[in-house]
This record gives C-alpha cells, structure tokens and sequence, in this order.
C-alpha cells in the first residue's frame, strides 16, 4: 500500500527528509524546508527592513537555492530587503568560469542584479598562478583567506549592509570538527554564530544553518533549479575533505548527528582565560580588520610578491618575526586604497 504524507494524510509521500526521517510529500517538503528557514531568519532578526542584502553566489547548489528562496521568501512575508547577486571569481580555469555561467543565468531567472569581483582585480593574482607558486597542499589556505576578505570588498563596492552565504548545516558541523580536530577551540563560539560583522559594519549571516545539505540538494532537483555541481579542481586534498567524510560515517549511524554537533558547538564552555582571537583593530596596510597589525590576506599576498610564498603559512611566533622585516607594498596600500573609495552603490544596469 502506498504510504501518504505525515503532514497533510492526503498526498502520497515521495520524499523522507534525511533531517527528521517523516515520509512527506513533495508540497509539504517545500512547505516545511521554506518555513523552517523563515523561521531561522525571524527567530534570528537577521535582517530589518530596508536593508541591501547581498547573496553570495557561486552558480553551487546552495547558493543557488539561498537566492531562490531568500527572494520567495522576501516576497511573500514582504521582508522588504533589497536583493543583490555578488559572486568571486578566483581565477580556476575550468571551475569558476563555467560556474560563473551558471550565476549569470541566475540573474536573468530571479531578475536579480549581479556584480562580479575577481581575485585579479583585487590581488593582481589569480588561484591559477597561486596554485603554480604553492602547490595543492596549501593553496584552500589562500583561497579561503582572500575569498572572505573579497566578499566585503564586493559588498563595499555594491553598497549593502548584509551579506549572506550558503553555509548549511553540514558546513558548519564540519567546522566545528575541524576546530576540535585542530585543537582551536577558541574559534569554537565564532564559528556556530549564525552571524558575525565585516569590514565596515557590514554583517554577514548564513539562514541555511539548520539546513541539512541533503535536503539542499532535494529542494534544487525537485524545484529543477538551475546550479553547478563540479567540485573546485583543487580542493581534493583539503583537510574539510576529512572532516566531510568523518560526518558523513557518523550522519549514515545517526542522521540527527549534524544537528547535534551544532548545538554541541553552542553550548561548548571555555575557559575564562583561554585566548580569542578579536578582530577589534585594522590592517595598517589594507585598513582591512584584523587582530594584528598587518591582516593574513596582506601576510599571504606579500609571500606571493616576495616569491616566498610560504610566509603566511606556520606558526603565528614566526609570523610575527618576519612582518618586523617586511617592507611596505606600497602598490599594494595604494590598489587596496582605490578600492575602499569605490562605495557608490550599483543600479540594476550598471551591477554587470
């Protein structure tokens, strides 16, 4: 006999969400998935009216999904935010232009403005050329480090207030593994807040938090969503890898796994005296926000300039030593300086 719905006993059920195990069908899994992020976002209060929000895109399944639902969302509870496309193009032939295809095909389909910001033009290095300098076993070091600090330069350019990524529940879960695998637990808080603040004041915030991946991926494919599914050219050795794989065996044994890292993560209790790194002060180089005196992406590009391209990567004492006999980039002060007055926000034509 064919089984209906939980929810509605009317529909027969197609789907059993990876997240709770309910046998539901396809009207009330998107029900249920767009709710729970409304949810999210309301409990949260992670936007207020008028806001310019910028969505990180990548063409990938998630950010694909963020910006289809964020903007059903903003429509049918009348949020009242202003919707911004804005994607990294890292320089990976092969990977990111084809996927940047697919973000541009997403801008005529959710009649959202887009704006493009490359590593290129921001660090006159594309990940291709870092990748020939470092080799695959550093290179997602770089990468993460510049992408992040690209995203606040693009949010600056487009003049928004917010930026939200696709960062689910898996995501995060993997993190917090990392952190422990790692021995970094005073990233532990930072890395469960469902938001934090850039460059600024500009906040950042990730509503797929309590999402699982899985169902991502259902949403998209029943939704037929148009998104780019090949994995980065360069990422097959990253250390998440493991991390992913070790979430994986332990969401196969115990699927509310995910879940329960994170509220894990939440709870976690350090001690009083244990070191955080606060991002309090500004990069003198960039006036990027850092902790240091001199931020990790102008630590990471000084190395690459200098044909040292190591020099960010190790121990932080070692860092320390070196920046006192690094000499000023001063191209590098005055390229960063242009871009910091480049504020205007962008009409719809011009976002391009």
């Amino acid at each position: 006999m064919p089984k209906y719905c939980v929810l509605c006993n009317e529909n027969r059920a197609v789907i059993k969400r990876p997240k709770t195990g309910q046998q539901i069908c396809r009207e009330c899994f998107y029900y249920v998935f767009e709710t729970e992020i409304h949810n999210t976002i309301t409990d949260n209060k992670l936007f207020k009216r008028g806001d310019r929000v910028a969505i990180g895109a990548s063409g990938g399944k998630d950010s694909t999904v963020l910006a289809y639902v964020l903007k059903l969302l903003n429509e049918r509870y009348d949020y009242g935010l202003d919707l911004f496309l804005l994607s990294i193009d890292e320089g990976i032939t092969g990977y990111r232009d084809d996927s940047l295809e697919t973000v541009k095909r997403n801008q005529q389909q959710y009649d959202l403005p887009l704006k493009i910001v490359s590593y290129e033009q921001l660090y006159h290095w594309t990940m291709d050329d870092i990748v020939k300098a470092v080799g695959l076993k550093n290179n997602c070091t770089f990468c993460g480090v510049f992408r992040r600090q690209a995203l606040d330069r693009g949010a600056v350019m487009l003049g928004v207030d917010h930026i939200v990524t696709g960062h689910n529940a898996d995501d995060i879960a993997e993190t917090i593994l990392m952190n422990i695998l790692r021995g970094d637990i005073a990233r532990l808080q930072r890395c469960t807040e469902i938001g934090t603040t850039g460059e600024g004041c500009i906040h950042r915030s990730k509503p797929f938090k309590y999402t699982y991946e899985k169902e991502i991926v259902m949403y998209a494919y029943f939704k037929k969503l148009d998104y780019f599914s090949t994995e980065c050219i360069y990422s097959p050795n990253a250390y998440r890898g493991y991390a992913r794989a070790f979430l994986k065996d332990l969401e196969a044994i115990r699927p509310s796994a995910i879940v329960d890292i994170i509220h894990s993560g939440e709870a976690f209790e350090i001690k009083s005296d244990t070191k955080a790194p606060v991002q309090v002060g500004t990069c003198e180089r960039c006036g990027y926000m850092s902790s240091n005196n001199v931020c990790k992406a102008c630590v990471l590009l000084e190395g690459l300039n200098r044909g040292l391209p190591k020099l960010g990567i190790g121990k932080t004492h070692r860092l320390r030593k070196i920046h006192g006999d690094m000499p000023e980039n001063t191209a590098t002060i005055q390229h960063f300086s242009e871009i910091k007055k480049e504020v205007d926000p962008l009409s719809p034509s011009q976002a391009q």
